[in-house]
């Protein structure tokens, strides 16, 4: 048993410091960005959201498709202007 603190984040969601992420809960650079800038707060909020989701395109998480959509969604919810965006955007490439 620990008794250490929770690491703490500047959660960008939020906008305040929080307990962060144990782990990056994404592969891949996603994962990384959001373990470093998402508390667990926030995390718990975009699991809602991405029931939703799933449940509204009527997707299956194990699916490659699927998982590129969540993907996309995720990137919107934490880091982008929202979740509002139709299925078809593509953002411009930098």
């Amino acid at each position: 048993m620990s008794d250490a603190a929770p690491r703490m984040v500047k959660c960008v969601k939020l906008g305040r410091e929080l307990p962060g992420l144990d782990a990056p809960p994404w592969p891949g650079e996603l994962g990384r960005r959001i373990v470093d800038n998402v508390s667990l707060e926030a995390w718990e909020m975009w699991e809602e959201k991405m029931k939703m989701i799933l449940n509204e395109y009527r997707l299956l998480p194990f699916q490659k498709e699927a998982q590129q959509i969540v993907a996309q969604h995720m990137e919107a919810f934490f880091f982008g202007e929202g979740t509002g965006l139709p299925t078809e955007y593509t953002p411009e490439k930098h």
